[in-house]
Formats: C-alpha cells, structure tokens, sequence
C-alpha cells in the first residue's frame, strides 16, 4: 500500500491526513495557525509537527512509510519564502517526495474537476490563485489593502468603517450599519465609536462580516452596497488571473473557498457578474470538500494514482471528520 500526506496549513487553524492511492482516509490531524505572517517559522515548525504526529499516530502509519507529502502553506507567497518553509517542512524527517503550494492551490487542486482553473479565496482575508492545464501558474499577491486586493471580511469590515464615518461627517447618508458597531463595540455613541477606533480603544474586525450581511439582507442601501462592492472587488481578483492564464475564451472552474461566500447572491451576483463579462466559460463551484484533500491530492501527483477516484473518495470519506 501507498502512503501519502496531506497537510493545510492555515491563519487560524490547520489540517493533516494520511490516505493511501485509493484515497482512503486513514489518518487525521487538527492544530493550530502555522501562517508564519502570524506565529512566525518556529511556529509554522510546530503547527506541522502538530498536526502530522496526529495524523500519523490516527493512521497508525510511521513516517518512513509515507511516499508523498503535499503542503499547502498559508503565507507563501513569494520565491524568498521557499528556503525557511521548506526548512520547516524537512524537520517533519520524511523521506518522500515533496511539494510545496500556497494554500489557495489546494482548494482548486480539490474543487476543480480538470484540476485546473481559478481558485477564490474570501474569508477573513482574500487571495486568489490560479493553474492551467500546462501547470503554469496565475496569481495576486495576498497582501490584500496593501496591494488593493479586497473582499475578505477584514477588507469588508474596513470599508463599512469607512461608510459609518461618512454618514457622520454628512458624507454619505445614514445606515443602520452604525447601530451595528456601536452594538459590537459598546460605543456611547457615533463619536465616540469613531474616537475610539482611531485611538484603538475600539476594534472592528472580520467577525461583524455576519452581521453586514443581515443588514443587506433587510434592505439597508449602504450595506448591500458594500456587499456588492466586495463581490466585484473579488471578481477583478479572479479576472486579473484570468488575464494572466488566458482564459477569457476558455471554460474552466472558478472554486469559491471562504465563508464571505456565505453572503449568497447578494455578493455571488456581482461577483459572478464580473468575471462572466471577462471570462464568459467561467464555471462556479463552490467548494464541498476541505482543502486538505487537495494536499493529498498533490502528494500523489508524482505517483502512479488515478487522481480522479482518488479524489472522489477523498472527498466522500472526509465527510466523517
């Protein structure tokens, strides 16, 4: 039997499993954030030996069995980076095979049938990825507002910030989006809410995502656009690496991954919008199974598997964990 690893590693919490070239699920593991932008490489070090012990010792498996290891890494992102993640990686002492993507990748490599096309990211940040059939590779940069990447739920909790100080300096016009700061932060009231966040007394950050869009959803004009304003914010993502693939004029999987998609078609509509008037063979998918299955799916690229019963397994058997 062949053994492979598959291992997520995210900003808040990461994945491992064990599987074999069927793509039975033979092991499992969960941690915590290994995004060395948040714990740094020491811990990116920890959260994979976290979570590839537990996966190990869930399959029963040693580390010399394991043939393949696939990696998706939240936080690389650029060629310097590869030296101190792959330092990281080669601690877990495996003597396999081994490949190394940015996390996006994973969710394309498990929701894309070609295993090929666009993946969208919009969580509590943003990013987005992209792979042809030749395995050339399209991408932004993942440093969101700094780079003007927007539609995470951190950029959208920044832009209603921005419509709350408008309606106060008679800017723009009243919206019941400040009821929800000055709920969320306890503010006395209007002034006070933009006093404090200026000072930082105050904090806004992606868990008011939720509630932005209830207030879209009821019909307040200033939320919904705001949520319209990060569906199209998230569609130029996509279509940026559209440009990159060439792709206008193919039909391809655009994998959607992140709980801002959560919104429904207040923000699907203008997103899909968007990318349909660049890229008009673009197929949505929503993706079903975790991203770690692509991280076992790209163990297993090397080998000799049938990715797609592999992947089909994978995806039925992770429903139990």
């Amino acid at each position: 039997m062949k053994t492979f690893l598959g291992v997520d590693i995210g900003s808040s919490k990461s994945h491992a499993i064990i599987a074999d070239e069927r793509g039975n699920v033979l092991g499992f593991g969960e941690g915590g954030p290994g995004n060395h932008e948040v714990v740094g490489y020491a811990g990116l070090q920890e959260a994979l030996e976290v979570v590839t012990e537990k996966a190990l010792q869930s399959a029963g498996v040693a580390r010399e069995q394991i043939i393949g290891g696939g990696f998706g890494i939240s936080g690389y992102d650029w060629p310097s980076e590869h030296t101190p993640t792959i330092s990281a990686i080669q601690t877990l002492r495996l003597s396999a095979h081994l490949e190394l993507v940015n996390d996006t990748l994973l969710g394309l490599i498990a929701g894309a049938e070609q295993g090929w096309g666009v993946a969208i990211v919009a969580g509590s940040g943003e990013n987005c990825w992209g792979k042809d059939a030749h395995g050339r590779i399209g991408r932004m940069t993942g440093s969101g507002s700094l780079m003007g990447e927007y539609g995470g739920a951190s950029t959208l909790a920044a832009k209603t910030i921005r419509v709350v100080a408008a309606e106060w300096t008679q800017r723009g016009p009243p919206t019941s989006l400040t009821q929800i700061l000055l709920e969320e932060t306890g503010a006395r009231d209007i002034e006070d809410l933009l006093e404090g966040l200026v000072l930082n007394h105050y904090q806004i950050g992606e868990k008011i995502a939720p509630n932005i869009f209830r207030a879209a959803d009821d019909g307040d004009s200033i939320a919904l656009e705001v949520v319209r304003w990060a569906g199209k914010r998230v569609g130029s993502m996509v279509n940026g690496v559209v440009r990159q693939l060439k792709f206008q004029y193919e039909t391809f999987d655009v994998v959607e991954m992140g709980g801002v998609f959560n919104a429904g078609r207040l923000l699907k509509d203008p997103f899909h919008e968007t990318v349909l008037k660049v890229a008009p063979g673009a197929r949505f998918v929503p993706l079903k199974a975790p991203p770690v299955v692509g991280a076992a799916l790209l163990a297993m690229e090397h080998a000799e598997v049938d990715q797609r019963a592999a992947r089909e397994a994978l995806i039925t058997q992770m429903e139990r964990f």
